[in-house]
């Protein structure tokens, strides 16, 4: 792990609305998922990351321009109320990640605003909501995401996500899971977008002791670990070109090259 440059600062986002309003969930996490994840993540990581919570009903959804510009990982939950986040904030999440913030988008996040604009697809898949048995088998066992992690987990009880899954073609493929029923999943997987890295891990349905599993836990800390921005300074990518009134026919080219 890089500690160079100090701690990983981490902020696990999460809607905080099945918790309170559904008693079956709220005995599972009866301090939200979002703390869950939190103190997983802060328990793996140790001092190598800084590790904080934020919730749909905070003002700004928790994410300020100041504390988004602090942060390095954005880990998202959310299933109920992905309208309800506010297109502001959406926006400004999706500029730090082309900057280089680093984003773990968990479970049903596939339907989030900020995935599925990231994605540029619908990201619809398909679903089960029954108590299935998940294997969750790495196919990239050298990648940093898969590093102690067992062949394959083995969740008791989770809903089915099954293909098709609607996003573009991954940049890598860490994961697929299979079902009782004879469906394959793509659940680990990473893309690029402008210096961020994004990782979507999918098991994690809120009515499933899943974010008490250890090794999902360890993936999520390895996700979060791997999507830490690798550039000193966080910048949106810009297109350099040409200013063509320097060219000339028979001249060499004497300008520079402006933004």
């Amino acid at each position: 792990m890089d500690t160079s440059r100090g701690p990983n600062r981490v902020i696990i986002w999460g809607e905080n609305r099945h918790e309170r309003i559904e008693d079956k969930v709220a005995e599972i996490y009866p301090h939200g998922m979002h703390t869950t994840i939190r103190d997983a993540v802060a328990n793996i990581l140790g001092a190598n990351a800084d590790v904080s919570t934020a919730t749909l009903d905070e003002p700004e959804h928790g994410l300020t321009e100041e504390r988004l510009a602090s942060t390095d990982v954005l880990v998202w939950w959310g299933h109920m109320a992905h309208d309800a986040v506010s297109d502001e904030v959406v926006t400004r999440v999706y500029q730090q990640v082309l900057a280089g913030m680093g984003l773990v988008v968990l479970h049903s996040g596939h339907w989030s605003k900020i995935f599925t604009t990231l994605m540029g697809t619908t990201c619809t898949l398909r679903w089960r909501s029954e108590q299935d048995r998940e294997l969750v088998w790495t196919v990239n066992p050298t990648h940093p995401i898969a590093q102690g992690i067992p062949q394959p987990i083995i969740i008791p009880e989770q809903e089915m996500y099954g293909e098709q899954f609607d996003i573009p073609t991954p940049d890598e493929l860490i994961f697929i899971s299979s079902f009782s029923g004879g469906e394959v999943f793509r659940s680990g997987c990473t893309f690029r977008r402008g210096n961020g890295k994004i990782f979507y891990f999918s098991p994690g349905d809120q009515d499933y002791p899943v974010y008490h599993h250890p090794d999902i836990q360890r993936v999520i800390a390895n996700g979060v670990q791997w999507a830490r921005p690798a550039r000193p300074v966080r910048e949106t990518p810009t297109l350099l070109r040409y200013d063509t009134n320097d060219f000339s026919a028979g001249h060499s080219y004497q300008g520079a090259l402006v933004r």
